[in-house]
């Protein structure tokens, strides 16, 4: 069953060690079926309570997975393979366009934001025992989101979109619950999703979000969870529009208990409006995050929920870190109310980029995707082959497999340092390296 590889430990944590190593090292690849919990007790000489503790230690970690009567398999994408690793390195003389980052010169100088937030922290030291949020940060916050439309609930501030999401997911979800995502979708959360040992049941897109055939499919098979992305959806920029939105408030009213996670990705980047989903559901929250817009380095995000799970949070925060650091808050609101981001102009900066680049390919019969935000989506038939063309070119992209789950190859390509003159050259290199494609949804 194991082929070569032999199991040892009496103790759990030396079993979940030893399998660990292994699915690490890749003696034991994804979806390998692993020992009844019997038979390898008796082939270790153990009691058979001691195997189920290190099989449970390996579901909580995101190892393996149990389906019932079919046994323990080691996951397909084990919380030790990060899709962040799935990437190619520009070597000298290559662009990279597969990294993700804005815009440099978009981003706003922080300088003065820093001073003034030094200048707040000299006249009120932050301190144990203080309130972890900044008044001004709060007031702001709330007053971005009561202007596109999302419902009132308390607030908290985490480390980026992805420290919520996670603190989200802990304080509601347990090992072996499954949460439908979007496929393709935020590779670093599909990853978290696993980490935690929970379930991704994954749910096809098209440029309007999430289709909601695929979101009742997912529910109705025991989805606790949703992760929705409202704008700039990473890898294919995605938009929920207004109709899509009516819809999946129709399909999330007919599964009340499900857990509505909804990220703001394209804040403060995009110039089309936001169809917030919160409302059928009992339990809810909307993450915006300052980095796109701001600057990665600034680990602030701001969420929004209902008063259960904003308690759990900040209950579970207090336990941690305690607070996001008020000094980034003052910064951050500093931020805000100077207006250092026109969300128009970065808007309309990164909308001429993608634009160009997708009209480009398709004059040479290459689909492309990319309503909002800085990145497009390009659909392939050979994935590796095109990533490897594209770098021979000197173009390194975003392998497809960083994003996906069941969904079709495809290549990412960042559209923040491209200049005008980049347009031409980077279409006549995508369209050797993939070939025209056949339209289709993104599932």
């Amino acid at each position: 069953m194991l082929g070569e590889y032999r199991i040892v430990g009496r103790r759990a944590s030396e079993i979940a060690a030893s399998i660990e190593r292994a699915v690490g090292s890749g003696e034991l690849e994804p979806g390998r079926l692993l020992p009844p919990m019997r038979e390898l007790a008796t082939e270790l000489g153990v009691n058979p309570n001691t195997v189920a503790a290190a099989y449970r230690t390996l579901r909580e970690r995101g190892v393996i997975e149990t389906a019932g009567r079919r046994g323990s398999r080691v996951r397909p994408r084990p919380a030790s393979t990060v899709r962040g690793s799935i990437r190619v390195d520009a070597p000298p003389g290559v662009r990279d366009l597969g990294e993700g980052n804005p815009d440099l010169a978009l981003l706003p100088p922080l300088r003065e934001a820093l001073a003034a937030a030094a200048g707040r922290h000299a006249e009120e030291p932050g301190l144990y025992g203080r309130a972890p949020l900044d008044p001004e940060f709060v007031r702001l916050a709330r007053a971005s989101m009561d202007a596109d439309g999302v419902p009132a609930g308390p607030l908290a501030a985490t480390s980026g979109s992805l420290d919520a999401i996670e603190r989200v997911l802990a304080a509601h979800l347990r090992p072996g619950d499954a949460v439908a995502v979007e496929d393709p979708g935020w590779g670093s959360l599909l990853d978290l999703v696993s980490a935690l040992g929970l379930k991704p049941l994954p749910v096809a897109l098209d440029d309007d979000g999430p289709l909601p055939g695929d979101v009742e499919r997912a529910l109705g098979a025991g989805a606790r969870a949703i992760v929705v992305t409202d704008r700039a959806q990473n890898p294919t920029g995605a938009v929920l529009s207004r109709g899509r939105a009516d819809e999946l408030r129709a399909s999330l009213a007919r599964f009340p208990r499900t857990l509505l996670i909804e990220d703001d990705h394209g804040h403060a980047i995009v110039d089309q409006p936001l169809h917030p989903l919160a409302g059928p559901t009992d339990s809810w929250v909307f993450v915006r995050s300052a980095a796109k817009a701001y600057g990665p380095d600034l680990r602030v995000a701001v969420l929004t929920g209902d008063t259960v799970t904003i308690d759990r949070v900040q209950g579970r925060l207090g336990l941690g870190p305690g607070w996001v650091s008020r000094l980034l808050q003052h910064t951050v609101a500093h931020l805000w109310a100077s207006g250092a981001v026109d969300p128009a102009l970065v808007a309309r900066s990164y909308g001429e980029r993608r634009d160009a680049l997708i009209g480009a390919l398709a004059r040479r019969g290459v689909e492309a995707r990319g309503r909002s935000g800085m990145n497009v989506w390009v659909p392939v038939r050979d994935e590796t082959g095109a990533v490897a063309r594209l770098l021979h070119a000197g173009w390194a992209v975003a392998p497809g497999a960083r994003f996906r789950m069941s969904s079709p190859p495809g290549v990412r390509l960042t559209v923040s340092d491209l200049t005008a003159a980049d347009i031409e050259p980077l279409a006549d290199a995508v369209a050797s390296a993939v070939g025209p494609m056949p339209a289709r949804s993104y599932g």
